[in-house]
This record gives C-alpha cells, sequence and structure tokens, in this order.
C-alpha cells in the first residue's frame, strides 16, 4: 500500500492488478480489452464499477467505430470539451492524438485546448467547431447554426456531437475526481 493514501497507481485510484481482480470486475475489464483494445485512460477507474463500466463502454467504442463523424471532428469536439473541463490527463491525451495522428493541424489542437478562436476550411469541421462551442460555452445554438448543423450533419451528426460531449465530460470529470495528471500510466495490465 502506497505510504501517502492519497496516492494510488494512476492519480488518486489504486488499480487492482489483472490477476487480483474479483470476478465482476475481471469481466468488466475483459469487456473493455474486447471493445478498445486495451483498458485506456478512465477505464482503469471505471473497471471498479462494473455494471456501469459495461454499459459506458460502448459508448467510447461507438466513436471509435461507428460514428457518423471524422476522426476530425470528434477530435474537434473532443478537445474543445476536454478543455472546457481543464482536465489534464485527458487534454495532455488528445493534443497527442489530434496532432499525432494526423486528424488535425497542431495550431488548431492547441487553439481549442487554450479556448483560442479558430477556424477551419472544411465546412462540416467548422459547424461541428460552432456548435461544440456553443453548447460547452453554455450559449444558446441559434437557429441559423441549427440549421446549418442540420444540413452539414444531419440530424444523427447533431446527435453525436452533444453525446460525445455528454462522453467526454464524464471523462473529464472521472480523471479529475481522481486527480490523474497529464503523464499518468497507471499499472502495465
Amino acid at each position: 500500500m502506497p505510504e501517502n493514501p492519497d496516492f494510488g497507481t494512476f492519480g488518486r485510484y489504486v488499480e487492482t492488478p489483472v490477476d487480483e481482480m474479483p470476478a465482476d470486475m475481471k469481466e468488466a475489464y475483459d469487456f473493455t480489452v474486447k471493445l478498445r483494445g486495451q483498458v485506456p485512460g478512465p477505464h482503469k477507474i471505471w473497471v471498479c464499477n462494473p455494471t456501469l463500466s459495461k454499459t459506458f463502454v460502448p459508448v467510447g467504442a461507438y466513436y471509435q467505430k461507428e460514428s457518423t463523424l471524422t476522426k476530425a471532428e470528434i477530435e474537434i469536439t473532443t478537445n474543445l470539451i476536454n478543455a472546457r473541463w481543464l482536465a489534464a490527463y485527458s487534454n495532455y491525451e488528445h493534443e497527442k492524438i489530434g496532432e499525432e495522428q494526423g486528424h488535425l493541424p497542431p495550431e488548431k489542437v492547441q487553439a481549442l485546448i487554450a479556448g483560442l478562436p479558430t477556424s477551419f476550411d472544411d465546412p462540416r469541421q467548422q459547424v461541428v467547431y460552432e456548435l461544440a462551442s456553443a453548447l460547452a460555452t453554455p450559449r444558446v445554438v441559434p437557429l441559423g447554426l441549427y440549421r446549418r448543423a442540420k444540413e452539414l450533419l444531419g440530424d444523427a451528426g447533431i446527435v453525436d456531437v452533444t453525446m460525445l460531449m455528454g462522453w467526454f465530460t464524464g471523462v473529464s470529470l472521472t480523471l479529475m475526481a481522481f486527480d490523474v495528471p497529464s503523464d499518468a500510466i497507471g499499472l502495465k495490465q
């Protein structure tokens, strides 16, 4: 046990090694690996609540494989909402993802995280940015913005943006509650 009871293996959270997990936790862990290929970031924490974890994990997997949004649109939304919550770990990870995987130019990712104004040449990316910005601020979504979003993204795309913001709000708040630093690694499982 760590000497400081407020320090764990992943921020404040003390992970349970896989071979010591109770059956229901191991089932949630295996379920996450099946859907995500690993147990990343907040998933390390969510397995402590196996029933909720098995409910929540498919949402994140949906955005990796089935979303109506492009990877760039997902990273615009993700970086914008992560920046809103100031969660060190999720900002750090998605800055790397947005830049290193080539989804967005570095200056765009940096502007999103810093809360600076930016714009996108692609009309879909621009409307995703404007919609997510209005919702994260919080501001009213004006009828004109809604109409442009509906035309470019459709109802399903608008739902994808809003639910992705909800998903990453949950990610950010989990990471903040457990004070997970930007460079956290946790246990190698």
